[in-house]
């Protein structure tokens, strides 16, 4: 009585699979069905630009009272989004594709054990002094040099 052998299909099946079978919906899950269909109408509505907090202000101006993150996150799971505006800011230039020199150490700068894979970094800066650092995989430094600049 109640087991799980009473439930049709439960052979083989875990019974926290089972427990739900044949209750309603929850109380989140019908709220959020009606609130997708108010946040596709304001998203549509509003010519496909606005974003979850303009969403968001829209329904309370309607008197939907609904949370900033709800929106947000049910918009997500209808895969729609606001417009972002301007242009991203290009901060490099890369230069034209040239022929590169081969690739001696195939670009694998991850170590699988200490003191496979040695990279030695030079950082120069604008002050009167250059400094070498060697690092191991711990991002430690092992080795480093100021070497002395002569006047010319």
């Amino acid at each position: 009585m109640g087991g799980r052998a009473d439930l049709p299909g439960a052979a083989g099946r875990p019974l926290h699979l089972l427990r739900g079978q044949g209750r309603p919906p929850a109380a989140r899950a019908l709220r959020d069905a009606e609130l997708k269909v108010e946040i596709e109408r304001v998203h549509k509505a509003n010519f496909s630009v606005y974003g979850a907090r303009k969403v968001w202000r829209q329904l309370h101006r309607e008197g939907i009272a609904v949370g900033r993150d709800r929106v947000a996150r049910l918009m997500g799971e209808l895969g729609i989004c606001g417009v972002v505006r301007g242009k991203p800011r290009r901060t490099t230039t890369p230069a034209q594709a040239d022929a590169r020199p081969a690739d001696l150490v195939e670009r694998d700068f991850t170590a699988p054990a200490p003191n496979r894979l040695w990279v030695a970094d030079l950082v120069r800066h604008e002050a009167p002094w250059m400094r070498m650092e060697v690092r191991d995989h711990h991002r430690r430094v092992v080795a480093a040099a100021r070497p002395k600049l002569r006047a010319a």
